[in-house]
């Protein structure tokens, strides 16, 4: 590549198509101005037909084209939804079809040099029949438009293509294994140098050349020892950057740069080992999909997700689930050694021959685009929970490994004993119903002995939302670490990839009614569930202590506090009510035996207390701590014995069954009792690093977080996400309020979506994104309750960086 321009500023859209817009020079009546990423049609966050935005639509832009030198010109796009027809000064270029994979076509023939030109795009963002992954229902939406980016790039007549760079014996004599084809468009024969040169962090620690006679095009296989490198790994992402060069008479005349990282996969029948250690496979899937504009998001959202991935929910794998994602994510997940799966578009559905050409191609487009990023770990080749067809199958694993023999292959299938084509028998074990076991034993699912990945669980067993009652946001959570407790406890289940990320809009014949599937472990706005703690807890890097109720007696069954559930990975933590210390408590290993960081479940809100105040004797006490706790657990239903010890206890020391209920209210807060604060210390190694307080809501306070104060313009326009979220005076989320509040935007930035918005379990999420001027801009949160809380965000612009000029 010589030179790269970025073209997604300054683009005209119609949200309608008549064949007259493909005329090189029309004018722009009914166009509006739009910037890429771009949703044909912004939604709202749900309740809305899906047929919302399946229509054709049509953009067109001018740019202009520079005097060519041994040049060809190429424009390319990273993914249009569905279909997409381009033309070029009004002349046809070619067609794609497939919404997730990039494509590039040869546009030197009918462009003008040294002038403008005007590229046109037809869309047809409609589900057809003959496209993957239509044909059938789906549990998810495919939003349409040109969703991605489109560059204008140079090549020298003589250029790589299909640079594949495979590190090979990382662990003893690291190698670079490079292969492409070097063409030569030009009418004569070449002589040319390649280059290699191998750096890590700016810093040359390689390099080596030879010579290349060709007349056109030439495949070429390179294979150089490298000396001493760092890996790359979960823990430690190094990354390295390749730079090859085509170089005539001493002149640079291609150049390609290609990020790689030195590691090696591999999965065995007790589990998967990166760089010769093994590792559980902990992830989560993800849709690429965001409120109001569907897939049309750029890089800044994209690594957010990476991010929250990784730093959130400290998970080390993710499942691009069911198509191909956005190269920001990948850039992320290879920077932060975040472990990918990817696989190719489609949900249970497989179409006729024509169809099935396009999942091959599908196949080539995905492999090839991602083939040298060192977190993907796994091609996925079959069409996620499809049913078996041999000829198909066959063709796709084929592909594959004819594509990219350096990784594993699997396919995400719903179906025990499964004809497997592939390497790994990946699998959706969808069998823990909240009482049993998290996962069914690997051999009643498959019985040869392959490497087994289980890659969806949970999700729709038991939907979740972010304000439903305390006890079913505690069962979502619990059922996730009884899944996590089965998969640390068998050493022949590779990992397991949770269902899912963040909640997300699908179909009529999906979801909860309103077009939400609530699958998630954070909502669409990616604001945690209890669930995400779950995860976050399961490392012992941070401490995470996160206490799984408001300890409000209202919101258990008759009033009874019983147990309170801390998802946590200190040691132990102390327990305090009033500031008096109750007792400590400890991991639950008894339930979850398995798992590195056990939830800790508080029980007892008694403690010594009875004893420390001299109300009774040591062993009475001990006996009415008893009865309190049975008291409280049963909700005042004693059984016989029970009620004659309790009647030994009020004989004896001349009380009352008044005073024995002031007793039970005073340590278990009540009806009609004060109320109370309690603390929650988390302890490790012996010292506090954590503390949680609980009380009853005296001062609520509104809060507005950003992710980023500063955005910058760059290949494309810029985002950061706003929480607006309702506080105690202890900083906890009080999840029942729904507070409305409008968003005002001025100077360099607007919203997306809605400007007038509500909390939902006591949180609300949105977007901002700048406009093409720079300068300050500010968001004001206006409340009828808590009056306006204002925030300033900076925007800057590199939008000249947004040249990719390897040679010029």
């Amino acid at each position: 590549m010589i030179k790269k321009i970025d073209l997604n500023y300054n683009w005209y859209y119609i949200a309608d198509f008549k064949p007259s817009y493909i005329e090189a020079h029309m004018d722009d009546v009914g166009f509006e101005v739009v910037h890429l990423p771009h949703t044909n049609i912004e939604l709202p966050l749900n309740n809305f037909s899906e047929e919302s935005y399946q229509f054709e639509s049509f953009y067109k832009k001018e740019f202009y084209v520079e005097p060519l030198l041994d040049e060809h010109v190429y424009m390319r796009f990273e993914g249009v939804m569905t279909y997409a027809e381009i033309y070029v000064n009004g002349h046809y270029i070619g067609e794609h079809k497939g919404g997730y994979t990039p494509f590039e076509f040869d546009i030197t023939p009918y462009i003008h040099e040294d002038a403008f030109n005007m590229l046109s795009v037809y869309v047809d963002s409609r589900e057809r029949d003959d496209i993957p992954p239509f044909g059938h229902v789906m549990d998810f939406l495919t939003y349409g438009g040109i969703y991605r980016e489109v560059a204008l790039i140079y090549k020298n007549v003589c250029h790589i293509k299909d640079l594949l760079i495979k590190p090979e014996d990382v662990l003893t004599k690291p190698k670079l294994n490079m292969s492409f084809d070097l063409l030569n468009l030009s009418q004569e024969d070449k002589k040319v140098t390649l280059e290699c040169h191998l750096y890590n962090e700016n810093k040359q620690v390689f390099s080596c050349s030879r010579s290349e006679s060709l007349q056109d095009t030439k495949n070429i296989n390179w294979i150089e020892e490298v000396g001493n490198i760092q890996l790359w790994s979960v823990d430690a992402p190094n990354l390295y950057e390749v730079v090859i060069c085509v170089l005539e008479d001493n002149q640079v005349i291609d150049k390609n740069k290609v990020r790689i990282g030195f590691r090696q996969f591999e999965f065995r029948r007790d589990g998967f080992y990166l760089n010769n250690e093994k590792h559980k496979i902990v992830g989560l899937n993800r849709q690429q999909s965001f409120p109001y504009v569907g897939y049309a998001m750029p890089k800044s959202a994209q690594y957010k997700d990476a991010d929250i991935l990784k730093h959130a929910l400290k998970v080390n794998t993710v499942r691009l689930s069911h198509y191909p994602q956005s190269n920001h994510f990948l850039d992320r997940c290879d920077e932060l050694g975040l472990l990918v799966l990817e696989e190719i578009p489609g949900w249970q559905h497989i179409g006729n021959e024509a169809w099935q050409e396009v999942a091959l191609q599908n196949i080539e487009e995905m492999i090839k685009r991602d083939w040298n990023r060192p977190s993907v770990f796994m091609w996925g080749t079959r069409i996620n929970e499809s049913n078996d067809d041999h000829d198909f199958y066959k063709k796709t694993s084929e592909k594959a490994r004819e594509l990219d023999d350096s990784r594993a292959i699997g396919g995400v299938r719903c179906i025990k004993n499964s004809e497997l084509l592939e390497d790994v028998y990946t699998y959706n074990d969808f069998s823990h119903t909240g009482n049993n076991a998290g996962l069914e034993a690997p051999n009643k699912v498959f019985k040869e002995k392959k490497p087994y990945l289980i890659t969806e669980y949970n999700g729709h067993m038991y939907p979740t939302k972010k304000y439903d009652d305390e006890a079913h946001r505690v069962s979502h959570a619990h059922r996730h670490m009884r899944v996590l407790d089965a998969l640390y406890g068998d050493d022949h289940i590779t990992g397991a990839i949770g269902w899912c990320m963040f909640d997300y809009n699908t179909h009529k014949d999906f979801g909860s009614g309103d077009k939400i599937c609530y699958h998630g472990v954070m909502d669409m706005f990616r604001i945690p569930k209890m669930a995400a703690y779950a995860y976050a807890s399961q490392q012992r890097k941070e401490p995470i202590l996160h206490v799984g109720s408001s300890m409000n007696i209202g919101e258990h069954k008759s009033g009874f506090l019983t147990e309170i559930n801390v998802f946590t990975n200190c040691d132990w933590v102390n327990f305090y009510r009033n500031d008096a210390f109750i007792k400590r408590f400890y991991p639950n290993r008894h339930r979850y035996g398995h798992l590195p960081s056990p939830p800790i479940c508080i029980d007892d809100f008694i403690g010594e207390c009875l004893e420390k105040d001299g109300l009774f004797s040591s062993t009475d006490g001990k006996l009415v701590k008893k009865l309190l706790m049975k008291a409280n657990k049963s909700r005042g239903n004693l059984r016989i014995m029970d009620k004659l010890k309790l009647g030994y206890i009020l004989l004896k020391y001349k009380m009352t069954t008044l005073d024995m209920e002031n007793l039970y209210t005073k340590y278990y807060g009540g009806w009609g009792g004060k109320a109370a604060v309690y603390r929650i210390d988390g302890i490790i190694n012996n010292q506090m690093v954590k503390s949680v307080t609980k009380g009853h809501i005296f001062a609520p306070t509104l809060k507005v977080e950003l992710d980023s104060t500063v955005l910058s313009e760059e290949a494309t326009y810029d985002v950061t996400r706003v929480v607006v979220s309702l506080r105690d005076e202890y900083n906890n989320s009080i999840t029942y309020a729904n507070d409305a509040f409008q968003v005002i935007t001025s100077g360099h930035i607007k919203v997306i979506g809605p400007d007038i918005l509500a909390l939902i379990g006591g949180s609300m999420g949105f977007w901002i994104k700048t406009t093409g001027t720079y300068g300050d801009g500010f968001i004001e949160v206006v409340s009828p309750r808590f009056g306006r809380l204002k925030k300033r965000i900076q925007v800057k612009d590199l939008r000249s960086l947004n040249i990719d000029e390897n040679i010029r």
